[in-house]
């Protein structure tokens, strides 16, 4: 099954589209999470299950528009561009490789775009979770989680620099910047 999915994926040239939308939505996740807890720490002495369920709220949010406008967006593509290949070849390919891979990218790719914001807000918010749970945590789990926040965004520029061939860490502190100008802007906003 595994061997079929990545040949489908290989005969529609989804690989750089799958990698694109994890990338783009987990930035989006990483940066949503932490101006959500940078708000809350700005405003001091919030509970930490109201932090965790605002930043619950946000990541199925994202989640849920990442999987529903993705698939909605890559379907229609695919749909198109079998449409067009049928058209070109004067032959209808329903059932065929083409047919599947029209049918189930799509599927793929919005899993991916929609699990990436979820999943990297998950780590972020593992230090709250822990904290609610009653693990000791080395400093204040609001602090981790902004601390997660930067590493997470760190790690994805890296990922980017390595994609591009760029120097990895430049297109990581990139994004590192990225993140502290955020987090300064909802300091100074909040007061």
């Amino acid at each position: 099954m595994l061997h079929r999915l990545r040949f489908l994926f290989r005969l529609a040239r989804a690989h750089n589209i799958a990698r694109r939308y994890f990338v783009t939505n987990g930035f989006d996740g990483a940066l949503a999470m932490l101006g959500i807890v940078m708000g809350f720490y700005a405003s001091h002495g919030v509970a930490i299950p109201v932090v965790i369920n605002a930043c619950l709220g946000a990541a199925i949010a994202l989640a849920v528009s990442g999987i529903t406008s993705a698939y909605v967006s890559e379907a229609a593509e695919r749909q198109k561009e079998l449409k067009e290949l049928e058209q070109a070849l004067v032959y209808d390919l329903e059932g065929t490789a083409h047919d599947w891979a029209a049918r189930l990218v799509p599927v793929l790719i919005a899993m991916v775009n929609g699990m990436a914001p979820l999943l990297i807000a998950l780590v972020i918010i593992l230090p709250l979770l822990l904290s609610a749970a009653g693990v000791a945590l080395p400093a204040g789990p609001l602090e981790l989680s902004i601390a997660l926040s930067f590493a997470v965004l760190f790690l994805l520029g890296i990922f980017l620099g390595t994609v591009s061939g760029r120097f990895w860490l430049w297109s990581g502190l990139r994004t590192l910047l990225v993140a502290l100008l955020t987090a300064g802007i909802i300091l100074l906003v909040s007061g």
